[in-house]
């Protein structure tokens, strides 16, 4: 007598256990996202298009930031070979230079005219020299942060959007709450699912452009650093060198 129900009570359980299993089962991220509302779609593409659109900038930074490090170093070789001023920047002049190049080329361009033209005041000289090294530096700068902008806007915002689509998604488990008066998981779970898609999506779009936009941004203070100093270092080699000619009155 005792087994019976014993058994009713067993079977009762397990397909109980099969309700509540259900619902997980058949909700793969795919039918999430079919399921989802209009609104919580088009979150979920933005932050799908932004996510993509991060790791596109951080493969071409990336790459480009090692090229210029490479360029620097044959940049700084060239420059203490031994080999003059002029023979540097004639092998230079007609080619298109970036970083230390682009500075040294703007800078003997600067000399170059200046004393074609007869200049003889040596300070109005060097600040014209300082001058366009400084505009090419910052030239070169700006080449470098392009599109850094973009993963700190991605990084900012893209947890909010993924909120708003969150609030959404609760938004919609409500109305199906109160369109059914049924407070069972199984009405509950699509729209609390599709929610917590919407920010795990965010949160996958805004963290790597974080962490990849302060690791550039690192990289291009580096950069930037490295070229301020030959900068610095240049301007004071032609300030000699300007002193020195003008007092042999070439």
């Amino acid at each position: 007598m005792l087994t019976k129900p014993q058994g009713i009570q067993g079977t009762v359980a397990h397909m109980e256990t099969l309700t509540l299993a259900e619902p997980a089962t058949s909700h793969t991220l795919w039918s999430l996202f079919w399921q989802a509302g209009f609104i919580v779609k088009m979150v979920m593409i933005g932050l799908l298009a932004a996510s993509v659109w991060t790791w596109a900038i951080i493969i071409d930074k990336t790459i480009a930031y090692k090229r210029a490090h490479a360029a620097l170093n044959r940049f700084e070789q060239m420059f203490w070979s031994g080999q003059s001023l002029e023979e540097l920047y004639r092998s230079l002049a007609d080619r298109k230079t970036t970083g230390m190049g682009a500075i040294f080329v703007a800078a003997m361009r600067e000399w170059k005219k200046s004393f074609e033209k007869g200049a003889r005041a040596p300070m109005g000289l060097q600040m014209r020299i300082d001058k366009a090294m400084d505009l090419a530096l910052n030239r070169e700068v700006e080449t470098l942060e392009s599109r850094l902008g973009s993963l700190a806007s991605i990084g900012s915002a893209g947890p909010f959007i993924g909120l708003f689509g969150t609030v959404i998604g609760i938004m919609t488990s409500f109305q199906a709450i109160a369109g059914s008066k049924n407070t069972s998981l199984a009405v509950v779970a699509p729209g609390i699912a599709e929610a917590l898609l919407a920010t795990a999506i965010g949160l996958l779009a805004a963290i790597p452009a974080v962490i990849a936009y302060n690791k550039l941004s690192a990289d291009v203070a580096k950069l930037g650093s490295r070229m301020e100093g030959f900068a610095d270092e240049f301007s004071a080699i032609l300030s000699r060198q300007i002193d020195e000619k003008i007092a042999r009155g070439s």
